[in-house]
């Protein structure tokens, strides 16, 4: 196969299908070898964080001089964004050399084996073969039933905060989801914890005493913030100064999950020197999370997806444009509760260009924009994020280009060719 059929192939396995269980998972790595059990993880999960808490500690790990491996979920831009070792994505020719391998044993299988789960495999392997020390797994929907979770226990298991999300998967109530999230604590792991509601945190602390696993929850108490702009932020931990590039008041919390992580891998014996973590964190990067994309005018893109999302944003937006009227480019998946992160966005908002993201899951812009006038701002619908971006540079106002990751990608393409 050339990289085009690999990816057609990729993205025509049960994309959008979610099937309980681990069994074809285990099936399809069995077959390859198992290369996940000769490799060691931080196996992350939760509702929101997850990709930002990932890259920091990807970062810093292979700033000391580990051989890391990352597999966030989903990608912005490139599908290689999947799959990275030492922060290089996989080649066109090793992608289309181990997809043909594990397509060769997938097409065998009675039960055919989901999208993500064909991507697990190849990750998976990939990351076998270039002998990883260490990979930074997030975890794709869920936690117990991820195909992720094929793995044995992970030197850190880490939950991020946890929300109401994928309801229709993983449970209506908070403690339903904690309690599918949780399934990726193993008894072996050390866990951490972000600090949640009383519902989040019962389930986790019970899951942990019957696992036998020791549970750090982050002291957000430790972090104190120094300064902040567009371009990034510096704070202390303690009594150690570091600075990151990503921006968000709610990246000080992820940056605290990270480094609570990293002291808990010092702790079973990872070799990570101050200087490493102080570089690391520095350098990490991390798309679509609050990213200034341009500053005349001000251009933010925000993959969020649901209220948590929204609140952190509008956080940041106090912060960062206070009293700014902004134009909203949006596009949001049927199934999040638009609804409500409308309610906390709407109130920042001059005017919207609402479009339709590329996913079968994706609410219609006409319904979305129908939904913003109901809340009493002007919506307008558009065909493509690049004649979004036109009209709203044009408005001259800041501009705010918020939902799902679906439309963030193509934000952000367009935005970088319209300035090139």
């Amino acid at each position: 196969m050339n990289y085009q059929e690999t990816l057609d192939y990729i993205n025509s396995v049960r994309r959008n299908v979610w099937k309980l269980g681990l069994s074809r998972t285990r099936e399809l790595l069995h077959m390859l070898g198992d290369p996940q059990d000769d490799l060691r993880f931080v196996h992350i999960g939760g509702t929101n964080g997850k990709g930002s808490t990932s890259a920091m500690i990807e970062s810093v790990l292979r700033t000391a001089g580990y051989r890391t491996g990352l597999f966030p979920s989903p990608y912005i831009e490139e599908f290689r964004e999947r799959i990275c070792v030492s922060g290089e994505m996989i080649s066109e020719e090793e992608l289309c050399r181990i997809t043909e391998k594990v397509k060769s044993f997938a097409d065998t299988m009675e039960d055919e084996p989901s999208h993500f789960e064909i991507v697990t495999a190849i990750g998976m392997l990939y990351f076998k073969e270039k002998n990883c020390d260490i990979v930074v797994l997030e975890v794709g929907l869920g936690g117990e039933f991820d195909a992720s979770n094929v793995i044995k226990a992970p030197d850190v298991a880490v939950l991020t905060n946890i929300g109401l999300d994928h309801t229709d998967y993983l449970g209506t109530t908070l403690e339903e989801i904690a309690r599918t999230k949780a399934g990726i604590i193993k008894t072996g792991s050390s866990v951490v914890l972000y600090p949640n509601v009383p519902e989040v945190t019962d389930v986790i602390e019970e899951i942990c005493e019957e696992r036998g696993c020791e549970l750090t929850t982050a002291d957000f108490s430790r972090m104190k913030s120094i300064d902040a702009d567009r371009g990034g932020q510096t704070f202390r931990w303690d009594d150690r100064t570091y600075k990151i590039r990503l921006t968000g008041d709610y990246q000080l919390r992820n940056a605290a999950m990270a480094l609570t992580v990293i002291e808990k891998m010092r702790e079973l014996g990872w070799e990570i020197s101050d200087e490493a973590i102080e570089s690391g964190m520095a350098a990490a990067k991390w798309p679509a999370r609050f990213e200034v994309l341009g500053t005349d005018p001000v251009f933010i893109l925000d993959g969020g997806h649901n209220s948590q999302c929204a609140e952190a944003v509008a956080e940041s937006l106090e912060r960062y444009l206070p009293g700014e009227e902004l134009t909203i480019i949006i596009g949001m998946l049927r199934d999040k509760d638009y609804e409500a992160a409308l309610d906390i966005l709407l109130p920042y908002a001059s005017y919207c260009y609402c479009l339709t993201p590329a996913s079968d899951r994706a609410l219609p812009a006409e319904e979305l924009a129908e939904q913003i006038r109901k809340r009493g701002v002007d919506a307008e619908c558009v065909a493509t994020a690049r004649e979004a971006i036109k009209k709203s540079l044009a408005a001259g106002r800041p501009i705010l280009a918020f939902g799902s990751l679906y439309m963030a990608g193509e934000v952000r393409s367009a935005y970088r060719l319209l300035n090139t």
